[in-house]
């Protein structure tokens, strides 16, 4: 029986990372999931997904409860109560989902700490996505047609809350440690297509004949 593998895809604001992470899944054959992870979690828990977007750095199928539905979790991440204190609880819930994905399917997981989260999987490969400045601006301006003080704006608005998250849910570990991954790539110097190549010829140096075997790839 083929064993499953994941990708976890960090990335920085307009470097290009969930494209990236898209085109990998689309070689490889596998789902990507970013989004779906909140509505998995809201499904599981019964919480509102609102809850999740609030805390998360929406796609609707049945796809999502029959997934689930093959899931072990343990009893300790179920809600305790109505009223959380804190994230904490609606974070070690995605967390839970993204561990039952790592133990069960083939997958790409953009951003939520996944890499942290699955360190120690030994069936994940983690990689984070960067980009220079112009680069990025350039991207999102063409992306969703604002100038290019608002898309200045947008980059450190997001890549602080994205920093801000990793380092509170790793316990103080930062959001750009390369030694997080086992590769980082620059999208601007190799170009988005060659950068899921990349990492695809990484998995396969990774894990090996295992890996190619499974996608059957050469």
């Amino acid at each position: 029986m083929a064993k499953n593998y994941v990708i976890t895809i960090a990335r920085g604001f307009g470097s290009g990372g969930k494209e990236i992470a898209q085109k990998i899944a689309d070689k490889l054959g596998v789902p990507v999931y970013e989004k779906q992870i909140l509505e998995m979690a809201s499904d599981y828990s019964g919480l509102s997904e609102e809850m999740f977007l609030q805390v998360d750095e929406k796609l609707k199928g049945n796809y999502v409860k029959n997934t689930l539905s093959k899931f072990a979790f343990p009893k300790e991440v179920v809600p305790q109560s109505k009223h959380f204190e804190s994230d904490i609880n609606l974070f070690c819930i995605q967390s839970e989902i993204m561990k039952q994905l790592a133990k069960n399917v083939s997958c790409v997981i953009i951003g939520k700490c996944a890499d942290h989260v699955l360190k120690e999987f030994d069936n994940v490969g983690s990689f984070y996505i960067e980009a220079p400045r112009r680069a990025c601006l350039d991207s999102i301006m063409a992306k969703t047609g604002v100038s290019e003080k608002e898309a200045a704006k947008m980059i450190v608005r997001t890549d602080k809350y994205r920093a801000d998250y990793y380092k509170f849910y790793s316990g103080g570990n930062y959001w750009t440690n390369p030694v997080n991954y086992d590769l980082t790539l620059n999208s601007a110097r190799i170009g988005r297509d060659k950068c899921a190549d990349v990492i695809i010829e990484m998995m396969k140096i990774k894990f090996g004949q295992d890996f190619i075997d499974t996608f059957n790839l050469k």
